[in-house]
């Protein structure tokens, strides 16, 4: 069942048919996770998702895992789906996007090496949780959101859990934040064609930026690019993945 959900994704030919593939994907195997949550509290939910799914794969960051732990996903979620906040898969937040994977948020977080006194470019708000957990990790998250109700919405919950070094913007993303370049980190939540070059450009010597990169529908490579401080920039392929498409206006 799982090889045919995959399959269904890669093959999609149209953005109906992909989200429809993803919110499949997104439900597979998670009726035990669901029935959970309605025993116990989210934050018991949060913990096991840390345990099973951060840690046993593999992420070692103790701030990234701290920050997992203590970022609530659940109320990211829009209330119709936040009895799945906690399962392993993406979920639906409306408008045809998706919250990404805990696991996949971990690992792209942990990979870009988050610092204190970082600056962060995130392009792609979807719902804000990853900006919520970039925000206690880094001195400043700068993300910008396409849609503007997601946009709005991921500005009033962060309001809500007090991340107050986040700005969020609405606009399109695939041209930077020049304003407020250079970044020591960007992180793209979805699948360009190939890494913008506003955003290469927008990455400070040393800086790390995280993307998925291929064709629209279908299986994504995720790329972490380092620039040293010639200028210079080392791209590393880490896994693949599947992302929505970034899109633009």
């Amino acid at each position: 069942m799982l090889r045919q959900l995959l399959h269904s994704v890669a093959s999609a030919r149209s953005t109906r048919a992909f989200r429809a593939c993803l919110t499949a994907l997104s439900c597979f195997g998670c009726g035990d996770q669901v029935r959970a949550l309605d025993d116990s509290s989210y934050e018991a939910a949060r913990e096991t998702m840390v345990r099973e799914q951060i840690v046993a794969r593999g992420i070692r960051d103790p701030r990234v895992v701290e920050a997992m732990r203590l970022v609530p996903r659940h109320a990211f979620i829009p209330q119709a789906e936040r009895d799945r906040a906690y399962i392993d898969a993406p979920v639906p937040i409306g408008q045809g996007q998706t919250i990404s994977q805990p696991y996949i948020v971990a690992l792209m977080t942990e990979l870009v090496r988050p610092q204190s006194s970082d600056h962060v470019l995130e392009v792609g708000t979807g719902s804000g949780y990853q900006a919520a957990v970039l925000a206690r990790l880094v001195a400043h998250v700068y993300t910008i959101e396409l849609e503007e109700t997601l946009g709005r919405r991921a500005q009033a919950v962060l309001g809500e859990q007090k991340s107050d070094n986040v700005t969020v913007r609405v606009g399109d993303g695939y041209g930077g934040w020049p304003e407020h370049a250079p970044f020591d980190i960007i992180i793209v939540t979805a699948a360009p064609e190939h890494v913008p070059q506003p955003l290469i450009d927008q990455l400070k010597p040393g800086g790390r930026l995280i993307v998925p990169v291929g064709p629209r529908f279908t299986v994504q490579q995720l790329q972490l690019l380092e620039k040293d401080a010639a200028g210079e920039v080392r791209t590393r392929n880490v896994s693949p993945v599947m992302f929505v498409p970034l899109r633009r206006p």
